[in-house]
């Protein structure tokens, strides 16, 4: 699973670290596409209104740096979900094909948006992946458990076990005479 996980996470993130550095490069052509969301969102939350063109650039940097991040493999999770964060307004303002009249573009940018939609499911699975370890919740919800061994309640399977071994050791005292 190493071998697959060291190819698939560059593969994963390849389209996002180029599509960074494209809007680092050229920043004013996402922009305007960016800017009518930037100001309908805006009007509601007034903390998001900015300019379009710094947000695209800081949006361009994270995506360069986590797709960075997730194909080396270093925190794979936080850059996986960092970037499925990212990937979500990017898509609904540069692929939004529910406004474009054009069929044929229409066509062209619904794909573009399923593509976008099945990488944020990638990244998604990524950011779960935990590389078959216990997840950080499971290890907390058991440190409660070692960190008290006397006041620990025992599970079902571990109590019926040791109440055998119990009776087992009882039965054996009885049958050699010893108690």
């Amino acid at each position: 699973m190493t071998v697959l996980r060291k190819l698939a996470r560059p593969m994963l993130a390849a389209p996002l670290v180029t599509g960074g550095l494209r809007t680092l490069r050229r920043p004013e052509a996402a922009a305007e596409a960016t800017r009518p969301v930037v100001r309908a969102v805006g009007k509601r939350i007034p903390a998001l209104a900015g300019d379009p063109l710094q947000l695209v650039r800081v949006t361009g940097a994270i995506q360069t740096t986590a797709g960075l991040l997730f194909a080396t493999g270093r925190a794979p999770r936080l850059a996986a979900l960092t970037l499925a964060a990212t990937l979500v307004p990017t898509s609904l303002t540069t692929h939004a094909f529910w406004t474009v009249e054009d069929p044929e573009e229409r066509a062209r940018q619904r794909a573009l948006f399923l593509t976008d939609l099945s990488a944020l499911g990638g990244l998604l699975i990524a950011a779960a992946d935990t590389h078959g370890k216990p997840s950080l919740a499971y290890r907390s919800r058991h440190a409660l458990d070692h960190r008290h061994p006397v006041k620990a309640v025992r599970r079902p399977v571990e109590a019926a076990a040791a109440s055998t071994a119990h009776h087992a050791k009882a039965i054996a005292a009885s049958l050699t005479g010893s108690h």
